[in-house]
């Protein structure tokens, strides 16, 4: 068959030196790029660029182009990358890379019907960032015959996480907490790993697991590769990197100065507790609020807050590290098919969520620490989306807020919610809009209490009084059950709401207003 003959009549009919000016006019075509061409230049297989390109992207980010080449070379890295960079996918790719070159080595054949242990050890800091690996190596592995991912977590029950050790196992995903009890069980066996990760490794330093970590690297194969993720090497990550390192080559993507030029960033100023409630009920009933991130400071803010929100109409759900893992997987499942309007959530709850439809996220309550509020905002205008970060921050907060600005290098936007503008005057961006320790408001007086308590140390809570309780606190230092450090930390159980009117209630109700109580208010730093 040919496909010139429709051709030749027309040039036929054109006089001979029309014929050729039209020819020599014509734009050559340039040859159109093979699709998977950017990701086979890394060095990948072509089963996993199959599954690259079939999942919906064209060229690699940054982050993936400087380390995916240099992981495949072998040696040891350091990258610092931001969160809703593709990190996930830069040590994902080698590790699948690795996988396949193993199975054509003989001398790295497996003899059927022994339990060998993992070749790729991944250790995440929550259980959710944990699930969120397992399902990157399982898209991006779809086309790896037979390839076996398993993940371990706290707060599930072990008989099926048993059964996935014992049998073939290619990749394993875990928290520090629930290894190093597998470990001790002899039911994890890691003495073939050839490839260790450590994601998010300054959010696991935070937490409490630096012994964990030491421990579990010590029962891994001393010529292993080892990839470090984190925000930042300096301090203890970075006296953790020497240890498990060698030689390793450093690549810095995102720093934390960057701007997050696809993420509008706000600042409002709130007169007072029952003022930062109204312009939130202001904000979330915004049309162009697709879904929302609401991040409290702890967990019982998160539970109260999304009871309200529920109370008032919205589909809502909160997430932290005291709800059983079960309940935490329906809501995250809930948020991702849409079923979720409005999330409220803790910060190390929060780690490993990646919705690309979450449009705003909201700081009800302040972060501990000014790196905590880049991994927030990073939670919105991700896979190439904008986004919008609002900040509600009372007089109190105005510590933090510079602490945030100072460590980002970046002032926040002041704005106001059109109805609801403050009557007190903005801080001094030059000197403390209050008297004492940054960060801390002064004792109030006596006068009346008005529904809730605002915890001046965290940003706003809805504690009735200032005394702590089981399951206050975040999981800071691990999460539930056994993700808790073995060495100086403390089990976090807290209390969990039902999602079964897709909101947590583990409060009796309790209106935005509050109801007038008498006596003088404590308030203050204890």
């Amino acid at each position: 068959m040919s496909f010139d003959i429709s051709l030749e009549p027309m040039a036929a009919d054109l006089p001979l030196d029309v014929a050729v000016a039209a020819t020599l006019a014509t734009p050559a075509v340039e040859p159109t790029q093979p699709k998977g061409a950017d990701f086979q230049a890394l060095g990948l297989a072509s089963e996993i660029v199959k599954a690259i390109c079939h999942a919906g992207y064209d060229a690699p980010t940054d982050v993936q182009a400087r380390a995916v080449p240099a992981a495949l070379t072998g040696v040891d890295l350091l990258v610092s990358s931001q969160t809703g960079s593709g990190k996930t996918a830069a040590f994902v790719w080698p590790a699948l890379q690795r996988i396949l070159d193993a199975r054509l080595d003989p001398a790295k054949k497996r003899s059927k019907g022994q339990a060998h242990g993992p070749r790729i050890l991944v250790l995440a800091p929550t259980r959710e960032l944990a699930l969120q690996v397992s399902r990157a190596c399982s898209v991006y592995g779809y086309g790896v015959q037979g390839l076996r991912v398993a993940h371990v977590v706290g707060g599930v029950p072990y008989q099926a996480q048993l059964k996935a050790l014992r049998g073939p196992l290619d990749v394993l995903i875990a928290t520090p907490g629930r290894l190093l009890d597998l470990m001790g069980s002899g039911a994890a066996i890691l003495a073939q790993v050839e490839l260790m990760v450590l994601d998010e490794a300054d959010r696991m330093l935070d937490m409490g697991f630096i012994d964990d970590i030491t421990t579990i690297a010590q029962s891994v194969p001393a010529a292993r590769q080892t990839l470090m993720f984190s925000a930042t090497f300096a301090g203890n990550v970075g006296h953790l990197a020497k240890q498990l390192t060698r030689d390793p080559q450093r690549i810095s993507v995102d720093s934390h100065t960057d701007t997050h030029a696809q993420i509008e960033q706000r600042l409002h100023w709130a007169d007072s507790l029952h003022h930062k409630h109204a312009m939130l009920e202001q904000l979330l009933a915004d049309r162009g609020v697709d879904q929302a991130l609401v991040f409290t400071s702890t967990q019982r803010d998160a539970d109260d807050l999304a009871w309200k929100l529920g109370e008032i109409g919205h589909s809502v759900a909160a997430l932290h590290g005291g709800m059983p893992q079960g309940r935490r997987n329906r809501v995250l499942q809930g948020l991702r098919q849409g079923q979720l309007r409005v999330l409220v959530a803790t910060d190390v709850a929060a780690r490993g969520i990646d919705v690309p439809t979450i449009t705003h996220v909201i700081n009800y309550g302040l972060p501990m620490k000014p790196e905590d509020y880049v991994h927030r905002i990073g939670r919105t205008g991700r896979a190439g989306r904008t986004g919008l970060a609002i900040t509600l921050a009372e007089r109190r907060d105005v510590g933090m807020i510079r602490r945030i600005e100072r460590f980002t290098t970046q002032a926040i936007a002041t704005a106001v919610v059109a109805g609801f503008e403050p009557k007190l005057p903005a801080p001094s961006a030059t000197r403390p809009a209050f008297a004492g320790k940054p960060g801390f408001a002064p004792r109030p007086g006596p006068g009346p209490r008005g529904g809730f308590r605002d915890d001046a140390r965290r940003g706003g809570n809805f504690r009735a009084d200032s005394r702590p309780h089981p399951g206050q606190r975040d999981d800071t230092r691990g999460a539930a059950f056994n993700d808790a450090p073995r060495h100086g930390g403390t089990v976090d159980h807290g209390h969990g709401g039902g999602f079964d009117r897709g909101h947590g209630a583990a409060h009796p109700s309790r209106g935005f207003g509050g109801r007038p109580a008498s006596g003088p208010r404590r308030g203050g730093p204890r």
